[in-house]
């Protein structure tokens, strides 16, 4: 019995898909009709308490109980809520299909909050900038498919002034140092203990341990980018007194791991919930007493997989530059977290938002050309204690490439005193909103602490499908 038709009974792959095929092998060596495996398999996870001292099926039984109420893919599940459920809303510049996504996910019978960021635009389900609380239940769609898309800033003990006395070194070390698009990889592979951990969580990850190793320390595409700049601090952050240093910034995710994990888990929560409106299908969940618990354990591996590539670009960046880090500051803006919220345990999707949490880091960039700003979180409820990831995009790729042409973007760039070494027209400054107006409109979400402007930035080369 193969793994689609384990699935197609509800068993995922992972210690469940493992123990079925297990019982059905036991089963076929006795002798029993392919027919009747499969009917007791059925049987088992309708109504496990029902096998659970059974010689063949015992053991199966034991976990579906364990695990609780998985059963086969629901089938008479109202996906509408009896009350509309409403969401905040910060900025203005918001597309409105991002607000039609986001109605339809305050529609979900799981949804208990939602909150809209100043940066929003049209995702997958659920807005890029959507934030959404949900009722024990994960929607891997509302994570993102690039699982744990994160930023990392570290700062030197040196002038900025350094960018441009010592130019060529600095462009050398990104170019060195860093490695952009779908394919990117390393030869010989980066080392980080991320990857002596247990890949064998779930089947997913144990299939992956081999790409995200050749992966490790690699950048994507997309929005993604390396970059070294000016950070004006503005406030004491840590033990950082204000001043201006150089420093070095990066945003990217958990590669193509991330992307094959996120696709996976999407696909099996609509499959199990093949009733749901077409304009829902991409917000299709995984119940955390069944299904999501397997998701969660691999979302939280990407997770931690997606922070050791930012720390090996950095670690390579770092020993480029030779001398020790003042500060390192890292967050996640595409990830579900379990926080309590008006006293209940929730789900938090932030799928293209920052937590914000009060005095809580993060990092919120703006565009090639534009400042990046290192904020502390003032906690707001009403938030979801969340604020945006970034600018946000205001024009699509196709018609960025289409509107803009490098003859208009390398002197805009020059006289700001920007060198890029590489990038597509699709992520030119134009394509996003003013980073400031974003700023401004979640005055009540973070505190900024300090202002990074880029000077030296790489992207992945124009031609490059974006990952982000």
């Amino acid at each position: 019995m193969n793994k689609r038709q384990l699935q197609k009974l509800g068993y995922p792959a992972g210690m469940l898909g493992n123990l079925a095929k297990a019982a059905a092998t036991t089963a076929r060596g006795m002798g029993w009709p392919a027919a009747e495996i499969f009917r007791a398999l059925s049987d088992v996870r309708r109504e496990p308490e029902a096998f659970t001292a059974d010689p063949v099926f015992g053991q199966l039984a034991q976990a579906v109980q364990r695990r609780g109420s998985r059963g086969l893919p629901p089938t008479e599940i109202d996906y509408e809520r009896a009350e509309m459920l409403d969401y905040r809303v910060w900025g203005e510049e918001i597309d409105p299909q991002a607000h039609q996504q986001m109605r339809n996910a305050c529609r979900l019978p799981i949804s208990v909050a939602g909150a809209l960021m100043p940066d929003a635009h049209v995702g997958y389900g659920l807005p890029i900038g959507g934030v959404l609380a949900t009722d024990n239940a994960v929607i891997p769609y509302a994570v993102g498919v690039d699982i744990a898309c994160r930023m990392m800033m570290t700062v030197f003990e040196l002038p900025p002034e350094q960018l441009d006395e010592d130019a060529r070194r600095f462009e050398r070390i990104l170019e060195e140092q860093t490695r952009f698009g779908v394919g990117a990889t390393w030869k010989p592979c980066r080392e980080h203990p991320v990857m002596e951990e247990d890949w064998n969580v779930t089947d997913v990850t144990a299939g992956l341990k081999n790409l995200a190793r050749q992966q490790l320390g690699t950048s994507g595409s997309g929005n993604h980018f390396a970059e070294f700049g000016e950070l004006t601090v503005l406030s004491p952050v840590r033990d950082l007194p204000p001043g201006r240093y150089l420093a070095v910034l990066s945003h990217s995710g958990s590669r193509g791991p991330g992307n094959k994990t996120a696709g996976h888990y999407s696909r099996w929560a609509m499959s199990k919930h093949s009733k749901m409106p077409k304009e829902l299908r991409h917000l299709a969940w995984l119940d955390m007493n069944g299904d999501g618990d397997e998701y969660w354990t691999a979302m939280e591996l990407m997770g931690r997989y997606a922070s050791a590539n930012h720390h090996v670009i950095h670690r390579q960046i770092v020993e480029a530059v030779g001398l020790p880090p003042l500060l390192q500051v890292e967050n996640h803006h595409n990830f579900a977290w379990k926080e309590t919220h008006d006293g209940h345990e929730v789900i938090v999707h932030r799928k293209g938002a920052t937590p914000a949490h009060e005095g809580v880091l993060g990092i919120i960039p703006g565009s090639m050309a534009s400042p990046a700003y290192l904020v502390a979180g003032l906690g707001n409820a009403t938030s979801l204690r969340s604020a945006a990831h970034g600018a946000g995009r205001h024009m699509s790729r196709g018609q960025a490439k289409r509107t803009f042409h490098w003859s208009q973007v390398r002197p805009y760039l020059a006289e700001r005193g920007i060198t890029l070494l590489s990038a597509g027209l699709d992520e030119v400054p134009w394509v996003y909103k003013n980073i400031d107006e974003v700023m401004a409109a979640q005055s009540d979400l973070v505190r900024p602490l300090a202002r990074f402007n880029p000077r030296i930035v790489k992207m992945a080369p124009a031609g490059e499908r974006p990952e982000d």
